[in-house]
């Protein structure tokens, strides 16, 4: 009865904005997302070149060597993102700063696609159990949402240029909160991801050796597969299919794909906490396990729990009070 009633929770809050998620015309605009190969005149092309940046992924998640200046500002710091998309909002980056007394130890968080306020309570948990949390706003999220959106539809969408750029400039963004978190005296820094916010912490610990640990909440290791398959993106596969297929849309997304960098993840000096839902319906249960088995397969030990809930109801008690106390120990270990 009880998982009933949590699997139409579920499908009650998965469906909850689907009033303003419209079908729209796929589109590569590759200038987004290869700057450096402005004329890719087809979609084979976009696709070959994608694949390509998979073995160049340290230069195309590289932040610029100089860091903007920084500013602080009511429990908030703010700097210009590396990345210019023309949207003005987008390129300041923010997060919020939930200090802890004495602490060594940066814990930066990556939200949910669409989130509307920050997780305050999460931060609080951890800031008094030792640990300093920065809440990073996404591209097209919080302070970052574009005038007159309804959803952060800039973030993910059949535009496949504009989510390539999206999703690297919110791991970009996030590398240099990391430099920020290590000038400021920070020895330990620790990354955690929540949904889409999952990608962008997995795609900073698999390229930057100055993160620890890592933990990722709700994750799949495909993009591609979990847009195309899951609940809460149906919009975005209707705009794709019967113009491409899923192989193709995988390829197009090449750079994103988690799994692309397990041997990265992989590496002696990352601890990697995986939470997962069995009963998840927007990344289902398969897809996170065949990313377990490839992070195994490349010779990562992760920390993998499974919670017996849907993709939201991991908010709800007791599984939002075992996740923290699972993740409190995780960090703290």
């Amino acid at each position: 009865m009880l998982h009933k009633w949590l699997d139409q929770w579920d499908e009650r809050r998965m469906r909850r904005r689907d009033d303003v998620k419209h079908p729209s015309e796929l589109e590569l605009d590759p200038w987004r997302a290869f700057p450096e190969a402005k004329d890719l005149a087809s979609f084979a092309e976009f696709c070959r070149h994608a694949e390509m940046m998979v073995g160049r992924s340290n230069s195309f998640f590289a932040p610029a060597e100089n860091l903007s200046d920084v500013t602080h500002q009511d429990g908030f710091l703010s700097f210009r993102s590396d990345i210019s998309t023309g949207t003005i909002e987008n390129d300041t980056v923010y997060a919020k700063v939930s200090e802890a007394k004495s602490s060594d130890h940066a814990l930066i968080v990556f939200h949910h696609w669409n989130a509307s306020d920050r997780n305050a309570q999460l931060a609080q948990f951890f800031a008094k159990r030792g640990i300093t949390v920065f809440e990073m706003a996404l591209p097209y999220h919080l302070e970052r949402k574009r005038l007159g959106s309804l959803h952060a539809d800039y973030m993910l969408s059949p535009n496949l240029g504009r989510t390539l750029q999206s999703v690297r400039q919110g791991v970009i963004d996030g590398r240099q909160l990391v430099r920020i978190a290590e000038r400021a005296g920070y020895r330990k820094i620790s990354v955690l991801g929540i949904s889409l916010g999952s990608w962008v912490a997995g795609l900073i610990a698999a390229h930057d050796l100055s993160v620890h640990k890592a933990s990722l909440l709700l994750t799949g290791g495909d993009l591609a597969e979990m847009v195309w398959t899951g609940g809460a993106t149906r919009h975005i596969r209707t705009s794709l299919e019967g113009k491409i297929e899923l192989q193709d849309f995988q390829r197009a997304w090449a750079p994103l794909n988690l799994t692309n960098y397990a041997h990265r993840l992989a590496r002696p000096s990352l601890d990697l906490q995986l939470v997962l839902a069995r009963r998840d319906q927007v990344v289902f249960p398969a897809l996170s396990e065949r990313f377990v088995d490839q992070l195994r397969g490349a010779g990562a030990s992760p920390d993998v729990r499974w919670m017996n809930c849907g993709h939201y109801s991991l908010t709800l008690p007791p599984f939002v009070v075992s996740v923290g106390l699972n993740a409190h120990r995780f960090f703290a270990r």
